[in-house]
């Protein structure tokens, strides 16, 4: 009867974290038991697409190191296993293996024109620039002098701040940018 209860009230704290985790795309996950209930529920999280935020549910990253792995897939790492983002991290992989349910490496093709690869505007070279469809020489030297002059950009309403650019411009360049 004392098991009975306990067992009741160990699947009600599973359910309540499970809604949890189900209702909020950044909930941060406190535990490995909550990953794991996140894996059974079908929440995957794919290394390559991931942003900092992604990085940081999983318990155990830092900043520092969500910010490291987003940085190297946007310079075109492609991580292909959990070896990968230990040795990226130089952290021992038994430390990344319960999480291992949650991750997901997806194998895209770089030459697909389905897949385009989003370009980094705080690291983008002026060519690089220029080769996307929406950006004219004009602009892209626009954003490179004031990268130079100001600094990284923070995000899209920071460089439609800095640039005086129009909604319809930053709605075109969110699908070949990312900071």
């Amino acid at each position: 009867m004392v098991l009975s209860s306990w067992s009741k009230k160990l699947n009600l704290n599973r359910q309540a974290i499970r809604k949890r985790i189900l209702n909020d795309p950044y909930y941060r996950f406190c535990s490995l038991e909550e990953v794991a209930i996140a894996a059974e529920s079908g929440v995957t999280i794919d290394v390559n697409q991931a942003g900092v935020d992604d990085w940081l549910r999983l318990p155990g990253l830092s900043i520092h190191q969500g910010r490291t792995l987003v940085a190297l897939v946007s310079m075109g790492v492609e991580l292909l296993c959990i070896e990968d983002i230990a040795a990226a991290l130089s952290i021992p992989i038994q430390s990344l293996k319960p999480l291992a349910p949650i991750l997901v490496f997806s194998y895209r093709d770089p030459q697909s024109l389905l897949m385009s690869q989003r370009v980094s505007i705080n690291y983008a070279t002026l060519e690089q620039l220029e080769d996307i469809p929406v950006i004219d020489a004009n602009l892209a030297q626009n954003l490179v002098n004031n990268r130079r002059e100001n600094g990284f950009y923070k995000n899209f309403a920071d460089l439609q701040r800095r640039l005086a650019l129009t909604g319809s411009i930053i709605s075109e360049l969110m699908h070949y940018l990312q900071f």
